[in-house]
């Protein structure tokens, strides 16, 4: 059975465990606070789930999630994610977690801030356009009207494919950006952030995005 390590169980980390464990996966959900304060979240979620550190949840996933701010990426232990694919439910929210120049000017995204603190792992941008809730709540299967899309953008091709699967065992479609250099297209204040689309709309707002 697959195992995914969550490194931040916030509203995010705790929707995408749901989401998990109704599929079939395992998962080690870890925080800044320790394991013994996701003591009443396992309980909740069930045999399926346990709480560790970071680096243990890192370390037990076949793959990982990491939904944390952008301003603790350093917190993230690299080691044990090696060679792992590295989901990023990260966005800059510039109000909230203050300018970081290197995004503004354009030079890297979100995403490519934690792959350069992970430079041995495939991160892959995903379930970053949605809202939290709708991330175990919404997901509908092949062919229904209500199926939504989501955009997933990644520098390994391999790693895109894996969560394109994992899109597609929650419910959504897939449109799929490329590198990571074009993930800032479902960045918060563009078309596509925290839209209700279907594929071939969610195409459009990506084209439509405009960086700066």
């Amino acid at each position: 059975m697959t195992t995914i390590g969550i490194i931040g169980s916030g509203h995010v980390g705790t929707s995408l465990a749901r989401a998990a464990i109704t599929h079939g996966y395992d998962v080690v959900l870890s925080n800044s606070q320790g394991p013994d304060s996701l003591a009443d979240l396992v309980a909740e979620l069930g045999p399926k789930a346990r709480a560790a550190t970071p680096e243990k949840a890192a370390a037990a996933g076949d793959f990982a999630i990491v939904a944390i701010p952008i301003t603790t990426v350093d917190q993230v232990p690299v080691e044990p994610l090696a060679g792992k694919v590295v989901i990023a439910t990260i966005n800059y929210f510039p109000q909230r977690n203050g300018h970081i120049a290197a995004i503004d000017h354009g030079a890297t995204t979100a995403p490519g801030i934690l792959q350069a603190h992970l430079p041995a792992s495939k991160v892959v941008r995903a379930f970053s356009m949605v809202e939290a809730a709708d991330m175990s709540g919404d997901g509908h299967p092949k062919g229904d009207p209500k199926r939504r899309a989501l955009a997933l953008a990644g520098d390994d091709t391999a790693a895109r494919e894996r969560v394109a699967r994992l899109y597609d065992e929650f419910g959504f479609d897939t449109v799929d950006l490329g590198g990571l250099d074009e993930s800032w297209r479902v960045d918060p204040g563009q078309p596509a952030f925290v839209t209700r689309q279907n594929l071939a709309e969610l195409q459009a707002n990506v084209a439509k995005a405009k960086r700066g």
